[in-house]
């Protein structure tokens, strides 16, 4: 098996860098932590996997990834078609969720657009939300980064942001849902510890994201953007009740989103 070299890009104002780059060393993976300047010189190409991981790139200036979206589109638009047209793995978290929409990469239902086909708006509380929710994965086999999960188990992971809600244009909501389920690329809903669907109810839908969409995939299954953070629920000693447990576990439900890309990398 060969060992998966994967960029982390960073920018002003990302966070959690470091976090995504112990989480997927940690599973055999060599990363790199590399600014945005340095990637510009025909750099992408080396690795096998980009991550855009989160934080408020450019002081979220405008809209939440706005900025971060159209420089790579601009800056990496020649190397960055050829990276997804050979279907290497591109993930992005919350922030880079973000970043992913605004550069037309998500949801891409007929391959990379020019303009966003949808946004992730703020949140419907009006305010910045931090807080451990549960996820329901509906993807029934395409997305690569849920491989190790199976359809319709859920999962415990953090979020913190100001702008998660998942929303298509009002007109082509209908639309867009359809294909996203028939395309399956629908990947996670918001739902409660019993696994019921939240249909929009806060705060276990922390944002107030349409059809309760935490987080998909493009047609392909190889770029996906989630809201939630699985670097921060990586650890069994991240977990927000761990320190009354009887014994925390090594790992947290994060862990299976990493394990999965590295897993696919490798083979």
């Amino acid at each position: 098996m060969k060992e998966p070299k994967i960029c982390i890009l960073r920018v002003g104002g990302t966070n959690c860098d470091a976090e995504t780059k112990a989480a997927v060393d940690d599973l055999g993976a060599r990363s790199e932590i590399l600014h945005l300047n340095k990637l510009m010189d025909d750099k992408l190409m080396s690795y096998d996997a980009l991550i855009i991981p989160g934080g408020f790139s450019y002081g979220d200036h405008v809209r939440a990834g706005a900025v971060l979206g159209k420089k790579v589109s601009s800056a990496l638009s020649k190397e960055l078609k050829k990276f997804v047209e050979e279907e290497r793995p591109i993930l992005g978290i919350c922030n880079g969720f973000q970043v992913l929409v605004e550069s037309g990469l998500l949801p891409a239902f007929d391959g990379v657009s020019d303009y966003p086909q949808a946004t992730l708006a703020i949140n419907g509380s009006a305010r910045y939300e931090c807080r451990w929710v549960y996820l329901k994965h509906e993807n029934r086999g395409k997305c690569i980064f849920t491989r190790e999960l199976q359809k319709g188990q859920k999962i415990f992971m953090s979020v913190a942001h100001a702008e998660g809600r998942f929303v298509f244009p009002k007109e082509r909501e209908e639309k867009y849902l359809q294909k996203l389920e028939k395309n399956d690329q629908l990947v996670f809903r918001y739902c409660n510890k019993r696994g019921i669907y939240a249909d929009g109810r806060y705060p276990i839908n922390p944002n107030g994201a349409f059809y309760d969409i935490a987080g998909i995939c493009d047609s392909n299954g190889t770029v996906f953007g989630l809201m939630p953070h699985p670097e921060r629920a990586y650890w069994g000693v991240q977990l927000p009740d761990w320190t009354g447990m009887k014994e925390a576990p090594k790992y947290a439900d994060g862990r299976l989103i990493f394990e999965s890309l590295v897993e696919y990398l490798k083979h």
